[in-house]
């Protein structure tokens, strides 16, 4: 990308074709897995990927200069709408009142079989 009001944070994950953050003007776009601290995917339960998902986003947002408590808008992409009540439980550990814009989205899969979750994050810069 040649626009230098852009900043992209690339993933560490060398296989990857996505950034972790892009920031524009103070406004943070980061899109996360459940991926554990090592980088593996985490394919257990709702849960777990959960969990894993919103701790990715949470270490991406510190990287990138921003926070948690800083988020604004999450879209949630659940392979099984069943799992959103798991998904809630956990997102109440990571956010507070008020409570970011947030929209849950079915979908019939994600990139890699077995991943339940997926978060994509709007939050300002610090």
């Amino acid at each position: 990308m040649a626009n230098q009001d852009i900043t992209f944070t690339p993933d560490p994950d060398q296989d990857s074709i996505s950034s972790d953050v892009a920031a524009f003007n103070g406004i943070l776009m980061s899109t996360q897995i459940p991926t554990r601290a090592d980088g593996s995917l985490e394919l257990g339960d709702i849960t777990l990927q959960s969990e894993c998902t919103l701790q990715a986003l949470k270490v991406a947002l510190d990287r990138a200069g921003s926070s948690m408590d800083r988020v604004m808008h999450l879209t949630i992409y659940l392979t099984d709408m069943a799992d959103r009540a798991a998904f809630n439980e956990v997102y109440k550990r990571y956010f507070a009142k008020p409570w970011p814009v947030r929209a849950a989205v079915g979908v019939a899969a994600l990139a890699v079989e077995g991943m339940k979750v997926e978060v994509v994050a709007m939050a300002a810069k610090a």
